[in-house]
């Protein structure tokens, strides 16, 4: 669904295509339905596939166009509609800002969402749940283990429960959010969110199908089919069925995916746009290796702590986003939307407990997991365009709210049972007897979220643009315990301001600064089966922006200090709970540059200085690091295109990712060390229907390790991988 998009009126933008519609194909201007020609029922259509002006004119027939490849797509859009929820220029909003676009996906040739971010700076893996989540942490603050640190799907949360780990068949782009946005969004993290816009149908026919096959038994198809469905309709469907390898020794994926959606013109003013995703993901529940007395590499990366006979988890999820948006005036629109997001994680595994002093028995806990969860969202907002004397507005209103039930029932066999359960790290044996398991949690938690928001974009002249917003939140949440048979409530408000400044120094430069807070309600209880309070966040931010004369390379340099309460962390005396942490504080500088230099190149490059640690608690020292945030940490990325001596066009590169050194656990007790992985990059346009596409990732085969939960749940990097592919598009 949309987060905002610009006036179907408006007579004067390059570009009317709404904001979550903008592609690759929107400034090419040309007609989607070739051979008629524009009436004016149509001209509204045309602006959702990016045409000119010129489709004003009744009677003009313009000739088909095929568009391929990404050979000419920016590195560096001008606008990101999630910052503000309104069609804003970068260089205008008081925030460090990046998007990541679909040109970038497709030269790295990213499948995962979790890929989207390893050329962008200050974002960080964390535990990945045994393979089964997205989590990460930006600017050194992330979700939890149960639920994945917080994004957006289409400015709907989207880490609320149990969703499989998104695709990238169905993302257009990936903007991220540095900072706060609990003043637009509610509930989410200091350190800023992603918020992915997925691909929207076009009213330009066009198919593409690809074929992937990789080191490791990978293999993976994918069909991309959009176009018009009548005269005021258009669909698109995706699917994409994925199977892949491992490093690890009996670690697979497979994956089945089905994305419908269709938008619908209702008249000149009105556009109804609904997308679903219905998605089914296994794989083995993976907890990694162990550090043996605080070292890593004493077992082979490959090795795998569980039992082989345990089978698959499985991740079913479907989702469902609705809405309708009225243009009421040149000057005011409204929205309406709707969102569906269900899940269920079902399965056993069995997982690393505890090393024993001899350094190689470890002793591991049986599990079975039957999670379901449901979470329904609603949005409605306005926004118009209206000045007082000379000062220009833009004021956006709106309220949204959430209902969200999650059901989490395991299993367990206690470590500590007298029957034995373990394994020798170095000589495994696995097929032992599955020991029984007994009831260790049972419940069901309930939230209901209502936020009430307004934000006014103000203009003081050509260089001077203010932003200030304000949210209140009022929450309520209920767990109940059906093997203590208690339940437990609380009931919270939350007021989340911000306010920004950019000034607009030159055609090039831009200089901004803000304040803001947070709010994230904290889900599940401790290991007393009390609930947490929510965690509370301030932050400030000031930086400079910069963008060439010709728009197509720009840079944001940014410095901030984040302050956070009540932050959720492994429970030292029983990892399968948390606590919370008292106080944490990040702070550091980020710089991300993206671009095209000269005809043949686009390079992107990241660098972050992040210092993220404990500054109060009553249970883990002050001055403690927060786990898995690297101190430092960098990427390039750096593509060449040239006309091909057969065929078209040719594209080769290199991206160049560095990560420090980082905390394993949240007492520190071991470190996980720096590494730099090499990726190979490249493809060949033989025609404008066929494009053959070649990456190797880690290309010197390093061993790292990703992220740590603690010291026997560390997940390591992935293994040299090479894939090889084909697309068809027409």
């Amino acid at each position: 669904m949309l987060l905002s998009q610009p006036s179907l009126a408006r007579r004067k933008r390059p570009c009317r295509a709404p904001a979550s519609f903008l592609s690759a194909a929107c400034p090419l201007r040309q007609n989607p339905l070739p051979g008629r020609s524009l009436r004016p029922v149509a001209a509204l259509m045309l602006a959702m596939s990016g045409l000119a002006d010129a489709a004003e004119a009744s009677d003009i027939t313009l000739p088909a166009v095929s568009v391929v490849g990404t050979a000419t797509a920016s590195y560096n859009p001008p606008d990101a509609s999630g910052a503000t929820r309104t069609d804003t220029p970068l260089r205008e909003i008081p925030q460090s800002v990046r998007v990541v676009p679909r040109a970038m996906l497709d030269d790295i040739g990213a499948t995962r969402f979790d890929q989207t971010f390893d050329y962008v700076s200050g974002v960080a893996r964390q535990n990945n749940f045994g393979g089964l989540w997205n989590n990460f942490a930006m600017r050194g603050f992330t979700g939890n283990e149960t639920t994945g640190a917080g994004y957006l799907v289409n400015g709907f949360a989207a880490n609320r429960g149990y969703t499989a780990p998104m695709d990238a068949a169905t993302i257009e782009r990936v903007e991220v959010l540095k900072g706060p946005t609990s003043s637009l969004y509610g509930t989410g993290e200091p350190g800023g969110t992603f918020n992915v816009v997925t691909r929207q149908p076009q009213f330009r026919p066009a198919q593409t199908y690809s074929f992937e096959v990789g080191t490791r038994d990978a293999y993976r198809l994918a069909a991309d089919v959009t176009g018009p469905l009548g005269e005021n309709v258009a669909g698109r469907l995706i699917a994409v069925a994925d199977h892949q390898g491992s490093t690890r020794d009996y670690i697979n994926s497979q994956r089945y995916l089905v994305a419908p959606s269709f938008t619908w013109i209702l008249g000149n003013n009105t556009m109804l746009q609904y997308a679903a995703e219905f998605q089914r993901y296994t794989t083995p529940m993976d907890r990694g290796v162990v550090a043996v007395n605080g070292q890593l590499g004493r077992i082979p990366r490959s090795r795998f702590l569980g039992e082989p006979g345990d089978g698959d988890m499985r991740l079913d999820s479907q989702s469902h986003q609705l809405s309708v948006e009225h243009q009421f005036s040149e000057q005011w629109k409204g929205r309406l939307a709707l969102s569906y997001r269900g899940g269920a994680l079902a399965g056993h595994s069995t997982e690393a407990a505890a090393l024993a002093a001899d350094g190689r028995t470890l002793s591991r806990s049986r599990r079975y997991r039957d999670f379901q969860s449901d979470d329904v969202s609603l949005q409605a907002s306005v926004t118009g365009k209206f000045t007082t004397g000379p000062v220009g507005h833009e004021l956006l209103m709106g309220v949204d709210a959430y209902r969200f039930g999650n059901t989490m029932q395991v299993l367990r066999r206690n470590p500590s049972a007298a029957a034995p359960y373990a394994l020798d790290i170095y000589d495994p044996v696995y097929g032992q007897p599955a020991p029984p398991m007994s009831w260790n949690m049972d419940t069901y938690e309930r939230q209901t979220n209502v936020g009430l928001y307004a934000q006014d974009q103000i203009s003081l002249g050509e260089r001077w643009r203010v932003l200030a917003g304000v949210r209140f939140d009022t929450f309520d949440q209920s767990l109940d315990n059906h093997l203590r048979g208690t339940r437990t409530t609380q009931h919270q408000n939350a007021v989340s301001p911000r306010v920004g400044v950019s000034y607009l120094a030159s055609q090039n430069v831009s200089l901004f600064a803000n304040a803001s807070q947070s709010f994230r309600p904290n889900a599940g209880v401790d290991a007393a089966g009390q609930p947490f309070d929510p965690e509370r966040g301030r932050a400030v931010e000031a930086g400079i922006k910069f963008d060439s004369d010709d728009r197509r390379t720009g840079a944001t340099l940014a410095v901030f200090e984040i302050r956070k309460r009540n932050v959720l962390a492994a429970d030292p005396t029983d990892p399968s709970f948390f606590i919370a942490a008292g106080e944490a504080r990040s702070r550091g500088v980020e710089l991300d540059v993206a671009g095209h230099i000269g005809t043949h190149w686009r390079l992107s490059g990241s660098f972050a200085l992040t210092d993220a640690e404990i500054t109060q608690d009553t249970r883990i020292a002050p001055g403690t690091p927060l786990s898995n945030v690297p101190r430092t940490s960098g990427s390039l990325l750096a593509v060449y295109e040239d006309a091909a001596p057969i065929g078209q066009r040719y594209g080769i590169g290199a991206g160049l990712r560095y990560v420090g050194r980082r905390s394993g656990d949240v007492q520190d007790s071991f470190s996980l060390p720096a590494y730099v992985a090499v990726d190979l990059h490249g493809y060949w346009q033989y025609s404008r229907n066929l494009r053959v596409s070649l990456n190797v990732g880690n290309l010197f085969d390093k061993t790292y390790y990703a992220s740590s939960y603690n010291s026997v749940w560390i997940a390591p990097g992935a293994g040299r991988t090479v894939r090889l592919g084909v697309q068809l598009s027409y």
